[in-house]
């Protein structure tokens, strides 16, 4: 993923004034009980949420305002300013940013590391579940929950938005509100069909610039030193005077838990190159490879169909056990790199689709579920588990590996994914192993032989 420096002049925010103008998004009017604001760092509250903390305010909501760390990275290189002091600072100004903004508002500090909430991702996960179990007197329906937004490339915001997705479930509104990428992104990095907008009166603008004039530690420099420098400039800070605050619903909320299409993969592959997921040079994926390889049960593997193939690393070793592959992905960058990957392996086929939609002709000895489930539907993965059932050869297997964790846009986890497996009443575990990043599991039909029996050893 493509990095950026605060200290670029970014975009500006002229651009954005004009795509906004043109694409009239949907009007975000919410009526809310309780408003939880989550802030990676000091000042995202004001800048992303600061017109939503007034509207709670005028609706007399309940407001939860939580910071995950007190920022006190945002100048490594000052020589006058070491980080106790301005994680000191920087709460004093969350204290008086949100007085002008929620006077009533309960903050809650959780001074996490600025720039390590991956670390602690753990603890995070407790300090939100405790806050919202506080409040379950609260119907769901109106309950509100901000958090930055999870593709703005800052580690810390995507590791808030995912945690607190998991937390939020499907029973709170979520939305993600972007900071740093009206700085580096362009009209195209923004999921326009997920965006909604709220208007705001001059009155919620004014306070909202008076609040955002009292986080002095990031729009004014520290000193004349070098590593002082300001951190929100001018620039920056155009983009959060706007008459309207942006915000990014989740996929489940734009579509009631829809299916990601190839349209969110192109889109995904384009704005962070051709490696998105660091399949080609991570460790951690070549030995999840290495695992699932050694799970099938059969060293033949007969007529493959690999659901969902990426960059065609997985499919190269599946092609050396097989008679024949089928991959498929729906990401045309992805087809395209594995295409050239495997340029002259006669016996595999590389098509560019999606399931169930797209499904081939044809009967399989091994199917491939791996990294794939957790983007479909659960009606999709249920009719996908249809198609399995009935291109599946009768002494066949499934093999299915997922992501253990929650990503904020993903229609599901991948453990409800095996859980829809697992009840798919004509089939049984042959073998699993879980960890906790990933579940990898094999299914067969019953009565499923094991490798032993397989071989005649018992």
């Amino acid at each position: 993923m493509a990095g950026f420096s605060h200290l670029d002049a970014g975009t500006p925010e002229a651009v954005w004034r004009d795509e906004l103008a043109r694409r009239r998004l949907r009007p975000l009017d919410p009526e809310f009980d309780l408003l939880v604001v989550i802030a990676a760092h000091p000042d995202d509250e004001t800048l992303g949420a600061g017109g939503l903390l007034r509207r709670a305010t005028r609706l007399g909501a309940r407001v939860v305002v939580v910071i995950a760390t007190d920022g006190e990275a945002s100048h490594p290189g000052s020589s006058t300013h070491d980080r106790a002091t301005l994680a000191r600072l920087r709460r004093d100004e969350v204290r008086q940013a949100v007085a002008v903004l929620a006077p009533d508002a309960d903050i809650r500090f959780l001074g996490l590391p600025d720039g390590g909430l991956g670390g602690a991702k753990g603890e995070l996960r407790e300090r939100l579940a405790a806050i919202f179990d506080q409040h379950r007197g609260v119907d769901p329906r109106r309950a509100l929950v901000a958090v930055p937004w999870a593709d703005d490339r800052h580690r810390d915001h995507r590791i808030a938005a995912e945690v607190a997705a998991a937390i939020a479930g499907r029973r709170l509104t979520l939305l993600e509100y972007p900071v740093w990428g009206w700085h580096w992104g362009t009209p195209d990095d923004l999921p326009w069909a997920r965006a909604v907008a709220l208007a705001l009166t001059a009155e919620d603008r004014e306070a909202k610039r008076d609040a955002l004039a009292l986080h002095v530690t990031q729009i004014a420099p520290l000193s004349d030193q070098p590593g002082d420098e300001v951190l929100l400039h001018a620039g920056m800070r155009e983009h959060f005077d706007r008459e309207v605050e942006v915000y990014v619903t989740r996929a489940t909320d734009a579509g009631a838990e829809q299916t990601l299409d190839a349209r969110w993969f192109d889109e995904f592959y384009r704005r962070n190159a051709d490696d998105p997921w660091g399949f080609e040079t991570r460790w951690y994926e070549e030995r999840k490879r290495a695992l699932l390889m050694a799970a099938l049960p059969g060293r033949e593997l007969g007529n493959v169909f690999e659901i969902g193939c990426a960059t065609g690393l997985l499919t190269s070793e599946l092609a050396d056990r097989a008679r024949s592959v089928i991959a498929m992905d729906a990401a045309t960058r992805a087809v395209a790199t594995a295409r050239s990957r495997l340029r002259g392996r006669k016996e595999v086929t590389v098509c560019r689709g999606g399931v169930p939609a797209d499904w081939p002709e044809g009967r399989f000895d091994t199917i491939v579920l791996s990294e794939v489930g957790y983007y479909l539907s659960p009606a999709d993965l249920r009719r996908t588990c249809e198609l399995i059932e009935g291109s599946l050869a009768d002494d066949g297997c499934l093999v299915a590996c997922h992501w253990r964790h929650p990503v904020a846009e993903y229609p599901q986890t991948g453990d409800a994914v095996h859980d829809a497996l697992r009840a798919v009443p004509a089939w049984e575990t042959l073998s699993l192993h879980t960890e906790p990043d990933f579940v990898l599991e094999v299914f067969a039909r019953r009565p499923a032989p094991s490798v032993a029996e397989r071989e005649g050893l018992v």
